[in-house]
């Protein structure tokens, strides 16, 4: 092979001009690997050159290397862990981004021939392989350009058919390459271009045919990861709240500023939560696009049929990890995205499941305040809810205040009573962005008209005095306009954006301004929720008198709440019948759930509503421990 090889030892010499067969190469290299137990390494250490050479190759060499890896394949028996370990760290370190499709064919060979030789090289090769699903750093600006991409497919096409061929042979690969996947990927870096690819392949692994395997886990330590990044980006890189100003003031674009250095998907952002404050942030931008990644997975996932399957995952993880952390930022628009793309199954599992979660008596009062803080938010936001939907689960909430108020019949203390606080704050917010689109629903609006409301908010706990100024002015106004609610003394709040009040109820984590589906402030994932999203500026409040100008029509109010004109089309008879028989009813949500094999509400651990339980609560019991 005209190789000249160092020393002028004979042995690759003897190769050259010589016609092997495969049987005969295998026993060539098998000499090399027996000879190093008898104290002669010559031949071995020009193996082993040969195999860990980093210089760029010849033609001659390429064709030398191709030849040793294909015969050591065929010679894995040979291979000692402890005498060849020397071969072993060198074959492990090849990356097949560094050559050509033959020499990564007959790596690619070797590996899977050692996975499936012994199991003492099975953690070594998956590590391998997964290793593989990232480049090299110097990698960065060449996958940028076509032949970049082209060796990107090359490369992983060959990783994820080892992958899977090992994965068929070995019965514990498969739990094995989870645990390796899911180490690395907490040891990925914060930089974008690597830890896209790493994921990219993660969910490649999720979606292919070892998903039943592997798919649980990797799903649920991405969604980790995605939140580690969260929280790496601090509430002080984003806004600085201007407490003169209410929340729904906050979120209104203010015209009058010049709007030259936002683009045009940012238009529908308040001012003061403009993206630029997040231009830059390396951290940010990563996130942004791991989080493209997994609503584009999800989409997937939703033509395949399998959206359930991966829902499941997602609301454990979400409940386990997301929900208990502090206010998070973005982590929380992977659920929010899954439920859009099905919003008559997981839409409605997500809001009744954080029902349950607020009404249950077994849970910590900090995680029931996380739980109707994320249901305010997504009933208010979610632009693909049902209004019959959020109508029932208003009606839970109030149903549950109502009853709490029955057994606390005490003076206002919002350190004691903050989840009802919570509860009662959660209603008016909703009713601040549906109450309209539910009022022009005749059977609804006659549901929403029976609920207690009034009872509850006049209560001697005194909510209104209680919970952020400008959500109770926003609800008082539209309420007072739709002849729902109104107060019988009057509150002045002067625009404020909370209150000494609403800093206690909600406490150091301030869980009473905690609204987890304000807008998106990351760029691409804004342009993958804007058709799902309702923003505040679309929202036509009750007292909005404007609906009948040229410029309003029935179909622009259906752009933003599409049942609506669907729902006031009925015909006479359908009008007559009980809206009861027509409206989202919750037992027939769990009958439907248990024929898709998804576990019902009624069997999950925090199905266990307190107030409407009042011997589960012993008398001894202090407020807080509710």
């Amino acid at each position: 092979m005209g190789v000249e090889l160092e020393n002028g030892q004979a042995q690759f010499q003897d190769m050259e001009g010589v016609n092997f067969t495969d049987d005969q190469l295998v026993d060539f290299i098998r000499g090399f690997l027996t000879s190093v137990s008898l104290g002669n390494t010559d031949g071995y250490h020009q193996l082993v050159g040969v195999i860990h050479h980093r210089d760029r190759l010849s033609p001659d060499e390429v064709a030398l290397l191709v030849t040793c890896l294909k015969a050591l394949s065929g010679a894995v028996s040979c291979i000692d862990v402890v005498l060849h370990e020397s071969l072993l760290a060198a074959i492990f370190k090849m990356s097949l981004w560094d050559y050509g499709p033959n020499v990564m064919d007959a790596l690619i060979e070797l590996i899977t021939s050692l996975a499936v030789s012994s199991g003492k090289y099975v953690d070594s090769c998956l590590d391998m392989l997964v290793t593989n699903f990232m480049p090299p750093h110097s990698y960065k600006d060449f996958l940028k350009k076509p032949h970049g991409l082209t060796r990107k497919d090359e490369v992983l096409s060959r990783v994820h058919t080892a992958l899977k061929d090992i994965s068929d042979l070995v019965p514990l690969a498969p739990l094995r390459l989870e645990l390796i996947v899911v180490h690395k990927m907490q040891r990925v870096f914060f930089k974008e271009s690597l830890t896209t690819i790493y994921v990219e392949n993660m969910l490649r692994l999720e979606k292919g045919a070892m998903s039943e395997f592997v798919g649980r886990k990797i799903l649920t330590a991405l969604v980790d990861k995605l939140l580690d990044l969260d929280v790496e980006i601090g509430w002080d890189d984003i806004l600085q709240d201007d407490f003169s100003k209410g929340i729904f003031e906050i979120e209104l674009e203010d015209e009058n500023e010049s709007t030259d250095d936002i683009d045009e998907d940012n238009s529908e952002l308040p001012r003061e939560l403009s993206r630029k404050s997040l231009g830059g942030n390396v951290i940010a931008e990563t996130l942004d696009s791991l989080i493209v990644l997994t609503f584009e997975h999800l989409e997937s996932c939703e033509r395949d049929g399998r959206l359930n399957e991966v829902f499941d995952i997602l609301l454990l993880s979400f409940q386990r990890t997301v929900l208990t952390a502090y206010k998070s930022k973005f982590a929380q628009f992977v659920i929010f995205y899954a439920c859009a793309l099905d919003p008559e199954v997981c839409g409605a599992r997500f809001s009744v499941t954080l029902a349950d979660m607020f009404v249950s008596c077994n849970g910590l009062p900090l995680t029931r305040m996380s739980a109707i803080s994320y249901l305010a938010s997504y009933l208010s936001r979610g632009k693909f809810l049902s209004t019959s939907l959020v109508t029932t689960i208003l009606k839970r909430l109030v149903d549950w205040c109502l009853e709490y108020g029955k057994t606390h019949d005490v003076d206002l203390n919002p350190k004691a009573h903050k989840i009802f606080y919570s509860g009662c704050q959660a209603i008016m917010y909703v009713l601040c962005f549906r109450m309209r689109s539910i009022l022009e629903i005749p059977r609804l609006k006659s549901q929403l008209l029976l609920m207690p409301i009034g009872r509850i908010l006049t209560h001697r706990l005194s909510p209104l005095k209680v919970c952020l100024p400008s959500i109770v002015e926003e609800f008082l106004r539209q309420a007072k306009v739709a002849n729902l609610f109104t107060p019988s003394e009057t509150f002045i709040f002067n625009g404020l954006l909370e209150s000494e009040y609403s800093k206690t109820f909600g406490g150091i984590e301030r869980l009473d301004m905690f609204f987890p589906y304000d807008p998106c402030l990351l760029k691409r994932c804004d342009r993958y929720l804007r058709p799902y999203f309702v923003y505040w500026s679309m929202v036509r409040p009750t007292y909005d008198e404007e609906e009948e100008d040229e410029g309003s029509s029935d179909e622009d109010v259906a752009e933003v709440f599409p049942d609506r004109i669907e729902e006031n089309l009925m015909d006479d008879e359908a009008m007559a019948r009980s809206y009861d028989d027509r409206e989202f009813d919750l037992d027939e949500f769990d009958n439907a759930l248990d024929k898709m094999s998804i576990t019902p509400r009624n069997s999950l651990p925090f199905r266990q509503d307190c107030v409407r339980m009042p011997s589960r609560i012993r008398p001894s019991m202090s407020p807080e421990s509710l």
